[in-house]
C-alpha cells in the first residue's frame, strides 16, 4: 500500500509526476482534505496545487495537525509553496524558487501563483499563466537580450495589473503594446516565447517530488514538530481556541507578520463560485 500522497492539478500532469515519484495523486487540495487524508495513515504528503475562491483553501491548522502525528508534509510551486513559506518553522518542507521567494518576502502577493484551469476531465489544463512564470520568463528574455530592462519592467507592471484569470501571453503583450513599450521588442519576445518560456511552477513541482523521493528513501523517522501547540482532537477552524492558536502560528515566521496572517484569514472567508487552483 502506497503511503505517499500528492495534491496535484494544473502545474504538472500526473504522467510527468509519476515519472518522478511513485505516489497516490489527488486533485488540488481544499480545506479539510489534508485532515481527512489522515484516515489513510500517510507517511508523507506533498502539496503542489490547491483550490480557493469557490471553496476555502487548505487550512494551516490541518497541515500542522498531521505533522504533529508524524507525517512529513512537503510544499512547492503553487499553494504548497505558500503554505510551506508560512509553516516551515513548524516543520513543513518547502522546495523550489517560488517557496524561497515567498519565504524571503521577495514576493508577497498570493495571486502570483494563481491560475485559471480546466476541469478534471481535461487534466486541469492551465488556461492562464502564473505571474511567477511570467517573472522568470521575462528575466530570461532580458538576460538573453531579447528585450531591454525597460521593456521587461513595463511587461511586469502590466502582468501584475491583470486579474490572474486574464494573465495569458497574448493578453499581456496586447496590454503592454498599448503602453510605451517598444513594439520591435514585443515582436521579438513574441517570436522567442514558444521556445524560451520558463515554467517555474512545473520546475518547482518536479524538484519537490525529487526531494520527497530522496528524503523518503533514507527512511526518516516520523516528523517531529519543533514547537508544541495546544492538543486538539481535530483541526476545527471554528473553535476560538484553534483560531487563536492559528493566528500565532501563521504569524510566527516573519517579522512583519502581515502577509502570513492575511493568508491565514483568507482561507476561511466566504468564497464566490468558480474554483481556481494556485
Amino acid at each position: 500500500m502506497n503511503e505517499i500522497y500528492v495534491f496535484l492539478g494544473p502545474t504538472l500532469t500526473e504522467k510527468e509526476a509519476r515519472a518522478e515519484l511513485d505516489a497516490v495523486y489527488l486533485p488540488p487540495a481544499a480545506a479539510g482534505d489534508v485532515y481527512r487524508l489522515w484516515r489513510r495513515r500517510p507517511r508523507a504528503i506533498g502539496i503542489v496545487d490547491g483550490y480557493f475562491e469557490r471553496v476555502p483553501a487548505v487550512w494551516h491548522k490541518e497541515i500542522m495537525w498531521v505533522m504533529e502525528r508524524g507525517v512529513h508534509v512537503f510544499g512547492g510551486a503553487g499553494l504548497g509553496a505558500l503554505r510551506a513559506a508560512e509553516l516551515d518553522s513548524f516543520g513543513m518542507h518547502g522546495v523550489g524558487w517560488v517557496y524561497q521567494a515567498f519565504r524571503q518576502e521577495a514576493l508577497d502577493r498570493d495571486d502570483e501563483v494563481a491560475v485559471r484551469h480546466g476541469a478534471a476531465e481535461d487534466g486541469y489544463r492551465p488556461l492562464s499563466e502564473a505571474m511567477v512564470n511570467i517573472r522568470q520568463t521575462l528575466a530570461a528574455a532580458e538576460d538573453q537580450e531579447v528585450i531591454s530592462a525597460a521593456t521587461a519592467s513595463i511587461l511586469l507592471a502590466a502582468g501584475t495589473a491583470l486579474f490572474y484569470p486574464d494573465r495569458t501571453w497574448p493578453e499581456l503583450l496586447r496590454a503592454s503594446g498599448a503602453t510605451r513599450a517598444d513594439p520591435a521588442e514585443l515582436d521579438a519576445l513574441r517570436r522567442w516565447l514558444p521556445a524560451g518560456r520558463i515554467d517555474q511552477q512545473a520546475a518547482d513541482a518536479v524538484a519537490m517530488l525529487r526531494e520527497m523521493r530522496g528524503f523518503l528513501a533514507g527512511g526518516p523517522a516520523p516528523q517531529q514538530v519543533p514547537t508544541p501547540w495546544p492538543a486538539t482532537t481535530r483541526p476545527d477552524h471554528r473553535s476560538r481556541r484553534s483560531a487563536s492558536w492559528m493566528r500565532s502560528a501563521c504569524s510566527a515566521r516573519t517579522s512583519t507578520k502581515r502577509r502570513a496572517a492575511a493568508a491565514c484569514y483568507a482561507s476561511s472567508r466566504p468564497t464566490s463560485p468558480g474554483a481556481k487552483a494556485w
